[in-house]
């Protein structure tokens, strides 16, 4: 009895490892593993500028943050001027670890790509990949305001001026390529002040740019902002840079987020 008994266990054994290979090989689905971004704003924005790209990339199964880095959006109650590049790196640090986020596709538009560099320096262990969207890139020692034209970097002193260095003036969404009435009638009712010293604090980086990470390079075209053009050029002809274009303005999020969501997601699959 004991004999028959273990030997229609393994009967059933087999045949339920006969059923599980059958089923793989006629396509029984899999699980797949979805991406998860952490998609970072530039100046004068918040993560309210996602809003349509980051519901495009949920849509797909993907898990999105959409964090405002400190002082801005609806944290400019808590605008000090403490508050610098340091502190929006630190911000994104602390979100990856205490949101417990591995493998992480880290998007930085325009100001943030000094923001995901740093980000990646510190913690290159849970990041899959850094995009740069229209974004300036500053080497180790640089400022953003370094990386700008003199003309501008006086333009900017003089204009955080009044505010004794804490914040430069909003600048309306017109000039970031925005030109729908309505879409920068809204933008512009959420724009907040810039935190004047993350533009004046150079970048401390400990190790190569972007950590051994693979990076991607965004550039909006339609128009380009000159000052960017010249970190397109860098990347568009560096092999260990992919280089990509969205026929839009810098706020490419706002002004195409269908274009800007699915590029993110084939960046995402390479």
């Amino acid at each position: 009895m004991k004999q028959l008994f273990f030997g229609k266990i393994t009967v059933w054994f087999v045949f339920i490892i006969v059923l599980d290979w059958q089923g793989a090989w006629a396509g029984k689905p899999t699980s797949v593993k979805h991406p998860v971004y952490v998609l970072v704003h530039g100046a004068w924005h918040g993560g309210w500028c996602w809003q349509q790209v980051s519901a495009q990339l949920r849509a797909t199964g993907a898990t999105v943050y959409t964090p405002t880095l400190s002082g801005m959006g609806e944290h400019q109650h808590t605008l000090t001027p403490a508050i610098n590049l340091d502190t929006h790196i630190t911000d994104i640090v602390n979100l990856l670890v205490m949101e417990d986020l591995h493998d992480v596709v880290l998007v930085g538009h325009s100001y943030a790509g000094a923001v995901i560099t740093g980000v990646a320096d510190r913690i290159p262990e849970r990041l899959r990949q850094l995009v740069f969207l229209d974004a300036v890139l500053v080497e180790n020692g640089q400022s953003l305001l370094d990386v700008h034209p003199k003309d501008i970097q006086a333009a900017f002193a003089a204009a955080a001026a009044p505010s004794r260095g804490l914040s430069l003036p909003i600048r309306p969404s017109a000039s970031f390529g925005v030109n729908d009435v309505a879409l920068s009638r809204w933008a512009d009712a959420r724009l907040t002040p810039q935190p004047y010293r993350c533009f004046s604090q150079p970048i401390v980086l400990r190790n190569p740019y972007g950590n051994g990470l693979p990076t991607s390079y965004i550039a909006c075209t339609q128009p380009a902002l000159s000052v960017l053009k010249v970190f397109a050029e860098r990347t568009k002809h560096n092999p260990n840079w992919s280089y990509y274009e969205l026929a839009t303005g810098h706020d490419a999020m706002l002004s195409q987020p269908a274009e800007t969501a699915a590029l993110l997601q084939r960046i995402s699959q390479r």
